[in-house]
């Protein structure tokens, strides 16, 4: 394992815990400030997530949004690949996909020109830093090398760290919205 490997695998696993620290904590609505910023974006195409594990959920959102607009949600097509967006509408037949996240049983790409990004941790910089498989560095690049992409990332407001170890492959987020909060940048 090399040294930034290795830094980026400890600052995962001290992530993660904070994660899981403000998950367990019980508050009002986390999506609210979400759907708020998402608001005054009707109709435009996005792709969210459906939360595994102690992830911030999206999904009230996600369910909002998709009575304006499509919404998809990521499939993963292939270990490099970037992700693909199929489309989701609340109450629609989902299967278990790859990691354990769901997805829309049958197969309707879009492409999204806002995505609701998940991740580990993120700083006030607009860096983020996620499970390690570069699945939203390979699809941001991709997407904003055809046109204008907002990347919101949604966290915990405990995700946040200082000095996380980014690299130049890593995109960086526009946005990013919290359970109490929404940081603008750029």
């Amino acid at each position: 394992m090399s040294e930034l490997a290795a830094i980026k695998d400890a600052a995962r696993r001290a992530a993660f815990a904070r994660r899981k620290a403000a998950h367990d904590v019980p508050g009002p609505a986390p999506a609210a400030r979400l759907s708020e910023v998402l608001a005054g974006y009707r109709g435009v195409p996005l792709a969210g997530y459906m939360a595994i594990r102690t992830e911030i959920d999206p999904l009230p959102a996600m369910e909002e949004a998709a009575a304006h607009g499509p919404v998809g949600v990521p499939v993963i097509m292939a270990k490099d690949a970037p992700l693909k967006f199929s489309r989701w509408t609340p109450g629609c037949e989902m299967k278990d996909g790859p990691f354990g996240a769901r997805i829309p049983k049958i197969d309707d790409y879009l492409t999204p020109q806002i995505l609701i990004v998940p991740l580990v941790a993120f700083d006030r910089a607009g860096g983020r830093l996620g499970y390690g498989g570069g699945f939203y560095d390979r699809t941001l690049e991709g997407l904003r090398a055809c046109g204008p992409v907002l990347a919101i990332g949604f966290a915990y407001g405990g995700q946040e760290a200082d000095g996380l170890p980014l690299e130049p492959t890593d995109q960086p987020l526009d946005m990013i919205v919290t359970e109490s909060e929404v940081i603008e940048l750029g």
